[in-house]
């Protein structure tokens, strides 16, 4: 390698570092100022509403937003609603994705390529005929509508993403199993789920993070205010306390805050799962 060539490579290398941290910086100035607007006085955002660092912190503004409105109410039932779809996608969509990546029968590409064609489909096509359906079945005003889907695969993306997975750990694996008399259950059980760790933690993530700040599903099918999930909640809290412009960011990152630490813990295993199902461009 001449010395031309290298100097190149630390240029090349320098520009993408100097990129991909000021593109950090970019994405994480709103989160900052948010922040920092949440420790604010009124007085004090009303005279400078731009400056990230605050002059006297408050931090009694948290507590405030957390008792203004029952936000403990509503982050049990998003938490209860949030895990149980989250086990539950992780679970059937492991289950449907074992069908299609090792089992043989009439009609599977057709069935799969039916399956991935719904993700073509715009949700507003569908929602108002589903929220019929829910409504002859007497489930609205429940969690059902929310919590259910969640059992038949937890959606297209979720079993392709697995799937993907599964053909990547080979066969041998399940004859393997099955000569030592393992069931086709034990091997999906104890042999996949095992290996697949990475994609099951990024699909966990996926489902985590689309139910906890689902909007649209509780403003569709919760009526009651005792049911309510914290995106309907801290929506609640903007329509009452809009003019606390302080306390509202301090109920959003109430809101913000489990997300941002539940990906700081499994951004390893999100992304090793999105690059060994082949969706990393490897």
């Amino acid at each position: 390698m001449t010395r031309t060539d290298l100097w190149t490579g630390r240029f090349s290398r320098s520009f993408v570092y100097a990129l991909l941290i000021g593109g950090a910086i970019l994405f994480t100035v709103p989160f900052i100022w948010t922040f920092a607007t949440a420790l604010k006085s009124s007085e004090e955002f009303a005279s400078n509403p731009g400056q990230l660092i605050p002059r006297h912190p408050v931090w009694s503004n948290f507590p405030k937003a957390w008792t203004e409105l029952p936000f403990s109410r509503f982050m049990l039932n998003t938490v209860l609603i949030t895990a149980t779809t989250t086990v539950a996608s992780v679970v059937s969509g492991s289950l449907v994705a074992y069908g299609f990546s090792r089992f043989q029968f009439r009609a599977r590409n057709p069935l799969f390529y039916m399956l991935l064609a719904t993700m073509m489909l715009p949700g507003q096509v569908t929602q108002i005929p589903v929220f019929l359906i829910w409504r002859q079945l007497h489930a609205i005003d429940t969690y059902y509508p929310l919590i259910a889907p969640a059992f038949f695969g937890g959606g297209a993306f979720n079993i392709f993403l697995i799937r993907q997975f599964f053909l990547s750990i080979p066969k041998e694996f399940d004859e393997a199993a099955m000569i030592d008399g393992a069931s086709y259950f034990a091997v999906w059980w104890r042999v996949l789920l095992p290996l697949s760790g990475p994609v099951l933690a990024s699909v966990a993530l996926f489902s985590f993070l689309g139910q906890w700040d689902n909007f649209e599903g509780p403003l569709i099918y919760l009526n009651s205010p005792e049911k309510y999930t914290v995106s309907i909640g801290l929506r609640m809290f903007q329509d009452s306390f809009g003019t606390n412009f302080e306390q509202v960011m301090a109920a959003s990152m109430i809101h913000l805050l489990p997300t941002v630490v539940l990906f700081f813990f499994a951004q390893r295993y999100f992304l090793r799962g999105i690059n060994l199902s082949g969706l990393g461009g490897r």
